[in-house]
């Protein structure tokens, strides 16, 4: 469920073959439950994220010496193989241009000395890879130099807007993933669905399996072999030829709520990926050119709080153009 990507080289380093280039890591708790693959995007920087994957399919990256899936989560005393990779020459950081560090500033909801909430933009990655130079947590870093410690709870997918979480310190880290973990932290959407959706059905219940194609890109596909997923839906307002449904994802697979949506039969407006492209290509003629899925609401305990704090990321100018542009349907 979560993606954190370290920007320092954090574990501890082993012996290196003499006459080879091949790298060996030393988890620490600083490592600790993070994805291979995430680990090793911190680790070559520059390298295309579909170049990591292929390396990981070809089993040139090891762990205590036997092969993994980039899903596999390192522990501590784990020992990573990494082999050489040709990396691009190292230029200057990219920094956010003005209207990112426009968008960052307004977007933040809350903020105290471990952990930071934003109202994400839609049309902003969380984070840089397959292309994308910079994402909100790359931004964020190098808005706030004196901030020694930001890392992503989650994900938001690059279209999607709304409450996204990050971390000011590691120990805020591994409590909230702690709460994911043990389904601690609750999470509303709002989306604008093609179609009338049906009252009764307030949720769907099926297995999601990712595919990761050459390019990188991920593909997600109801099918038997996939793991347990379940979203629960609840209608909000009829407009004619769509609805507003709220969606609660009660598991956290990737575009759970989008695949779930479509294979009920009412695909997210917008979504290019898993909608309905002759829809999305007429509303974009009235204003919808994104993705109508907002993280509308997140709930959960912060440390030593007996109540759960709640927190609403209200509509971006775009959601609301579209939504006012829909004719109620009663």
């Amino acid at each position: 469920m979560s993606d954190q990507i370290n920007s320092s080289n954090e574990s501890t380093p082993v012996s290196e073959p003499k006459g080879s280039k091949v790298k060996y890591e030393t988890i620490t708790e600083n490592n600790e439950l993070q994805r291979i693959d995430n680990f090793l995007l911190s680790q070559l920087k520059g390298v295309p994220k579909s170049k990591i994957y292929r390396i990981i399919r070809k089993g040139e990256v090891r762990v205590n010496k036997g092969r993994i899936k980039p899903e596999y989560k390192l522990k501590i005393d784990d020992v990573v193989r990494i082999p050489p990779v040709t990396v691009r020459s190292e230029s200057a950081p990219v920094k956010p241009s003005d209207r990112v560090v426009s968008l960052l500033d307004n977007a933040v909801i809350f903020e105290n000395s471990e952990l930071l909430v934003l109202n994400k933009p839609s049309g902003l990655a969380v984070h840089g890879g397959s292309g994308i130079s910079l994402g909100v947590i790359e931004a964020l870093r190098a808005m706030r130099p004196d901030d020694r410690y930001l890392e992503l709870v989650h994900r938001l997918d690059r279209d999607t807007s709304g409450c996204l979480l990050i971390a000011k310190k590691r120990s805020m880290l591994k409590y909230l993933h702690q709460c994911l973990r043990e389904d601690g932290i609750k999470k509303i959407y709002h989306t604008v669905v093609v179609g009338k959706w049906p009252s009764h059905v307030r949720e769907v219940n099926a297995p999601l399996l990712k595919n990761e194609l050459k390019s990188g890109e991920r593909v997600v596909t109801v099918t038997k072999e996939g793991k347990a997923s379940l979203t629960k839906f609840r209608l909000i307002q009829r407009y004619k030829g769509f609805t507003m449904v709220e969606a609660s994802p009660i598991t956290g697979r990737t575009h759970q709520i989008r695949v779930h949506a479509t294979f009920a039969g009412y695909p997210i407006l917008g979504d290019e990926k898993y909608g309905v492209d002759e829809i999305n290509k007429d509303m974009k003629r009235l204003g919808a050119k994104r993705l109508m899925l907002h993280a509308a609401e997140i709930s959960f305990k912060l440390p030593g709080d007996r109540k759960p704090m709640l927190f609403k990321a209200p509509y971006e100018a775009n959601f609301n153009v579209v939504v006012e542009s829909l004719v109620p349907n009663n």
